[in-house]
């Protein structure tokens, strides 16, 4: 698999993450656009006292509403489906073109700039890709460490979790054998399949979160084989020790989750004799 058809990391499309880069962006466009004002220079000059700022702080506004927007969509955009690198580097070119537009028509109509549209465009071009690109991959940057030093700490702590002989860790491996997540299994939810993915459900200090793996649902099935982690749905594994209710509807069997947020997950026909009779015997995890 290439680079680009690789998906993102998860930290670039977590909620908090999210709220950072748009808060960042704003503050960075802020102090470029009032300190090299590149947008409309000439028009600029014309200004005088708190004017100047009050002008570009409106454009800033105008701008980072496009990106609340965009980053909104990307949000509910990765819920349903996988966003690797090729997706999210067309995303940004599609922010900094839409942008642009909107800095051009500021430019053109409210600061009546003279010059031709195109030319006005291209320039505006130019500027947000500073604009937004820098403070993009500064971002990036620290969100990479951010993760990498959580990542760390929990190694640290499972290493010191294991000397003590406390619960059990589930590595999830990708197709090639790399690791990719290691979570306690009390922490562990269900694992959904996503094309060619499986996304693991976890809990951890009491929000839920889930992680990409590219792997497949029967090479996890064969893993946790013998414990109380089963298939349920030709789509889901399940925790069956985070199994609070069990449910039967018109559409089948439904296993509700222990969460604070409501799960309810559907056992299809096919599974669920198997289901049942785990429930019966409900082994720990084999190491």
């Amino acid at each position: 698999m290439q680079f680009y058809e690789k998906a993102i990391p998860d930290y670039l499309n977590r909620w908090g993450n999210i709220i950072r880069l748009v808060l960042f962006t704003a503050i960075f466009a802020l102090i470029f656009i009032n300190v090299y004002a590149p947008f409309g220079a000439d028009s600029y000059l014309k200004l005088s006292g708190v004017r100047p700022f009050l002008y570009s702080s409106f454009v800033i506004l105008t701008g980072m509403l496009v990106v609340v927007i965009s980053r909104l969509m990307m949000f509910l955009y990765s819920r349903k489906k996988i966003l690797n690198y090729w997706r999210y580097a067309l995303w940004v070119v599609s922010e900094i073109l839409v942008m642009a537009f909107v800095y051009c028509i500021y430019v053109k109509f409210i600061l009546a700039d003279e010059r031709d549209f195109m030319v006005i465009f291209s320039a505006s071009i130019k500027n947000t890709s500073l604009i937004i690109l820098l403070p993009y991959t500064i971002l990036w940057l620290f969100f990479s460490w951010q993760d990498k030093s959580a990542r760390l700490e929990e190694m640290k702590g499972m290493e010191t979790t294991s000397k003590k002989g406390e619960g059990s860790m589930i590595p999830f491996k990708d197709e090639k054998g790399s690791l990719r997540l290691s979570v306690h299994l009390a922490d562990l939810l269900y694992l959904e399949a996503a094309d060619n993915y499986v996304s693991i459900h976890y809990v951890r200090r009491n929000k839920q979160h889930h992680f990409m793996v590219r792997n497949s649902m029967k090479a996890f099935e064969e893993q946790f084989s013998d414990s109380n982690v089963i298939r349920c749905h030709r789509s889901y594994m399940v925790n069956l020790a985070k199994v609070d209710i069990i449910r039967k509807e018109k559409d089948g069997l439904h296993l509700e989750l222990d969460t604070e947020e409501s799960i309810s997950l559907l056992v299809s026909k096919t599974y669920v004799k198997k289901v049942m009779e785990a429930f019966s015997k409900m082994s720990p995890l084999e190491k």
